[in-house]
């Protein structure tokens, strides 16, 4: 196994604490991948988010499951349409910064998303 692709959302959060496990001891053989974006909510139901404090705080709870202090790919699952790319990217660019994250990629916006932003 040398590509590992997981979220907090996978289990939930049980995939990340597995995948943490098994990798244990030899990060730097794997490519490590985990998204944010799909928030489970305390009455179950779930919701996309992309804000900054959740980027930030899923990204230390992705951290602390998988056992490790940076991931070689962090990613959005889904791009939040109530919140401007700009504030979801500037929290990413932070994390980069910060060295928890080595690349970020968000996922293909729609369209009518992109016609909004241009304003």
């Amino acid at each position: 196994m040398t590509f590992l692709d997981t979220a907090g959302i996978y289990g939930p959060v049980v995939n990340e604490e597995l995948a943490g496990k098994a990798i244990a001891g030899r990060w730097d053989q794997v490519v490590l991948a985990t998204k944010f974006g799909n928030q489970s909510l305390p009455d179950g139901t779930r919701t996309v988010n992309g804000r900054a404090d959740y980027v930030r705080a899923a990204c230390d709870a992705s951290l602390a499951r998988l056992d490790v202090d940076h991931t070689d790919l962090y990613y959005q699952h889904r791009v939040d349409p109530a919140v401007p790319v700009e504030e979801t990217w500037g929290a990413l660019a932070e994390l980069v910064g910060s060295g928890k994250r080595l690349r970020v990629r968000v996922p293909a916006a729609r369209a009518p998303q992109d016609a909004a932003r241009k304003g």
